[in-house]
C-alpha cells in the first residue's frame, strides 16, 4: 500500500508542477494582453476565454499522458487495455468500471481521480480570474472611450 501511495504521490506532484507552470504561463499572458490591447471588448473577452480553455484543455491530456505513463511503467493496466483510456475515465472521474487494475495497484485509480478533481478545480479558478480580469480590462477600455473630450456619442 505504501507503494501506491509513494507512486501516486509522484505522479499527483508532477502533475501539480506542470498545472502550476501551466497557470503561471496563462495569468502573465492575460494580463500581458489585457494591458497592451486594442481589441473590440467583446472580443477580447471571446479570444481570451477560448485561449485559455484550450490551453487548459492541452494541459489536463498531458496530466493524463503522465498518469498513462505512470502505469505502462509500473504496469498496472491488464494486458490489452488502452492505457490513455484508463488514465482518462480515472483522471475525469467517470468510472466506467470496465478496466480494472491489478490488485497491488488499486489505489492509483483513486488518487488519479482525486488528482484531476483537484486540478479542474484549480482550472477553474483560473478561468474565472481570466474572465474577472478581462471584464474589468473591458471596464476600463469603455470608461477610457466615454471619458475622451470631444468624443460624445449619443444615447
Amino acid at each position: 500500500m505504501l507503494r501506491q501511495f509513494v507512486v501516486g504521490g509522484g505522479v499527483s506532484v508532477c502533475n501539480i508542477a506542470i498545472h502550476a507552470l501551466m497557470m503561471t504561463i496563462i495569468v502573465r499572458v492575460a494580463r500581458s494582453i489585457g494591458t497592451k490591447t486594442t481589441l473590440n471588448p467583446s472580443l477580447l473577452l471571446i479570444v481570451m476565454m477560448s485561449a485559455t480553455v484550450t490551453v487548459l484543455m492541452a494541459t489536463h491530456a498531458l496530466e493524463v499522458a503522465v498518469w498513462a505513463l505512470a502505469y505502462l511503467i509500473f504496469d498496472v493496466v491488464p494486458p490489452g487495455a488502452g492505457l490513455i483510456y484508463f488514465a482518462f475515465v480515472n483522471y475525469t472521474t467517470l468510472g466506467y468500471g470496465d478496466i480494472v487494475p491489478g490488485e497491488r495497484w488499486q489505489l492509483l485509480g483513486p488518487m488519479t481521480a482525486m488528482n484531476g478533481v483537484l486540478l479542474f478545480g484549480w482550472s477553474t479558478a483560473v478561468i474565472f480570474e481570466v474572465l474577472r480580469k478581462t471584464m474589468d480590462r473591458n471596464a476600463q477600455m469603455i470608461s477610457a472611450r466615454e471619458k475622451k473630450p470631444g468624443d460624445r456619442r449619443r444615447g
